[in-house]
């Protein structure tokens, strides 16, 4: 089999498996997300997978440069794919992201044994307040946001389903509509 076969065929299953779980997003179609660990757990993390053109026989790019993984320090990051990056060297030539997560569901424990939660936004409120000396005080300008009321978000909210994109067809022209006001030449 080709690798994009091979690619079709581990996407559906990873899609059969997954279905429901609130844990796994799908970026794109060579592009995974899994959170090891429930929501507010101190220990949770966010592993990404994604596939090269050639996988499974070449190893896919583990990262976990997410948001999602800003208090976990470098050093445990680094740990952690070392040992992902075992588990893909043994799997090569397989379909391995389902392998790849129940792998790193099973070790979460041994995986975040040295986690200390940074506080990331205490680094970050310090990083700040060390460039704020240096800065200008002509450059303190603020950029206003724009306001909406509350009427305003309301029609806005109503416009976009749920997910806050417009529906389909949301700037057609009422083709009747239109005719009317301009004037068919088939009216004569």
């Amino acid at each position: 089999m080709s690798a994009n076969e091979d690619q079709e065929m581990e996407l559906e299953a990873l899609r059969s498996i997954y279905e429901g779980d609130e844990s796994f997003r799908e970026l794109s179609p060579v592009s995974f997300q899994y959170r090891i660990g429930e929501n507010g757990d101190p220990k949770a993390f966010l592993i990404e997978i994604s596939w090269t053109e050639t996988y499974p026989q070449t190893p896919p790019i583990l990262s976990m440069n997410a948001f999602f993984n800003n208090t976990i320090s470098s050093a445990v990051k680094q740990s952690i794919l070392a040992k992902l990056q075992e588990a893909v060297e043994a799997n090569l030539g397989t379909a391995m992201t389902y392998t790849l997560f129940e792998y790193a569901k099973d070790n979460k424990e041994q995986f975040m044994e040295n986690h200390n939660p940074v506080n990331s936004a205490t680094s970050i409120s310090n990083i700040i307040s060390i460039e704020t000396p240096n800065t200008a005080p002509s450059s303190k300008k603020k950029d206003k946001k724009e306001q909406l009321s509350k009427a305003q978000k309301r029609k806005l909210a109503d416009k976009t389903d749920h997910k806050g994109e417009l529906p389909r067809g949301w700037n057609w022209v009422d083709v009747v509509k239109h005719l009317s006001k301009t004037g068919s030449k088939d009216d004569e």
